[in-house]
C-alpha cells in the first residue's frame, strides 16, 4: 500500500535539518562546540584541580609515609631479632662450653675413682701375691729341707745296692757337701 502524497516526499528528518548528517559534524556548530568543550574542560579541570587532586595526593603521600614506616619498623626488627639471634648464640655458645667442662670434670671424677678403686685392687693383689709367694717360699724351703734327707737315703742305697755295704752318715754328708 503506497501512500500517495500530492506533492511532497515523506521523510524521517526533522524539520531544519535538512542538509543530512550528524550536526556535530557539521562545520557550521563547530564554534558552539569548542566554547562548550573549553567551558565543559575548565570547569572539570577546576573541580579536580581543587577537589579530588589534592585528596589523591595527600593519599599518596599519606601511603608512602606509611610505606616507608613500616619498612623503617621492619628494619628496626629485623636489626633487633638479629641482635637477639647473636645474644641466643652467645648463650648457646656458653650452654656448650658449660656442658663440656661439666662433663670433662664428671669424666676426671669418673678416672680419679677408677684409679682409686684399681689402687686398692692392685694393693689386694700385692698383698694376696706376697702371701702367696711367702706360702711358696715356705713349701719351697720345706721341700728343700727333706730334698738333703732323701739325698742322703737315695745315695746311701744306691751305695749299698752297688758295693753291698751300707755307707755312714759322715761318708754320705761329705759325699753330698
Amino acid at each position: 500500500m503506497a501512500t500517495e502524497n500530492h506533492g511532497t516526499v515523506a521523510t524521517t528528518e526533522a524539520p531544519g535539518h535538512e542538509g543530512g548528517g550528524l550536526p556535530q559534524l557539521q562545520f557550521q556548530h563547530w564554534g558552539g562546540q569548542v566554547v562548550w568543550l573549553l567551558l565543559i574542560f575548565a570547569v572539570l579541570y577546576t573541580v579536580l584541580s581543587k577537589g579530588l587532586l589534592p585528596r589523591v595526593s595527600g593519599a599518596i603521600d599519606e601511603r608512602g609515609a606509611k610505606i616507608a614506616g613500616d619498612i623503617a619498623d621492619a628494619r628496626r626488627l629485623k636489626d633487633e631479632a638479629e641482635v637477639q639471634a647473636r645474644a641466643a648464640a652467645a648463650e648457646v655458645a656458653e650452654a656448650r662450653a658449660k656442658a663440656q667442662k661439666t662433663a670433662a670434670d664428671a669424666k676426671a671424677k669418673a678416672a680419679a675413682e677408677a684409679s682409686e678403686r684399681q689402687a686398692k685392687e692392685e694393693a689386694v693383689l700385692a698383698e694376696k701375691l706376697a702371701a702367696a709367694e711367702a706360702s711358696i717360699q715356705a713349701a719351697r724351703d720345706e721341700a728343700m729341707s727333706h730334698v738333703r734327707t732323701v739325698a742322703e737315703e737315695t745315695a746311701g742305697a744306691i751305695v749299698e745296692k752297688l758295693t753291698g755295704k751300707a755307707a755312714s752318715a759322715v761318708e754320705l754328708k761329705t759325699a753330698l757337701a
